[in-house]
């Protein structure tokens, strides 16, 4: 079981560079599990990519269904207190401390390319790369 942040997500599920590289990390572990706030950042992927990368409406909605079939019963809720924990003693912002809390909640790494997570919170961010080496 891993954590993987919404960038990730996208990355597998949406063709582009690093898509190899998210399919790797999925073949290597998949059972993925994530926050529920993941769902608005992943819309929020979606509206950028129809906005500036050409997306169609019909592909957004159809890669969002995916999406929400790959991590049907592997969504969790966080304990707020925990976020707004990290939040103060960390200078992450509370979505990204949710991906952290969730990770350290399950004590399994959280996979992501986001610098700021790998450089404040190392003990449990890895990069996708590191994770595969392992």
């Amino acid at each position: 079981m891993i954590v993987v942040d919404s960038n990730l997500i996208a990355y597998l599920l949406i063709p582009g560079d690093r898509s190899e590289e998210a399919e790797n990390v999925l073949q290597r572990d998949s059972e993925w599990v994530v926050p529920l706030l993941w769902r608005s950042e992943f819309r929020n992927i979606l509206t950028l990519y129809m906005r500036h990368s050409g997306m169609s409406l019909p592909l957004a909605e159809q890669t969002m269904t995916k999406a929400e079939k790959l991590f049907a019963g592997r969504e969790y809720s966080v304990v707020s207190s925990e976020v707004l924990a990290l939040t103060h003693e960390r200078t992450l912002s509370a979505y990204d401390a949710e991906f952290v809390i969730l990770a350290m909640h399950f004590g399994v790494p959280l996979v992501t390319l986001v610098k700021k997570l790998l450089k404040e919170v190392s003990y449990v961010a890895v990069l996708p790369s590191q994770f595969l080496k392992k």
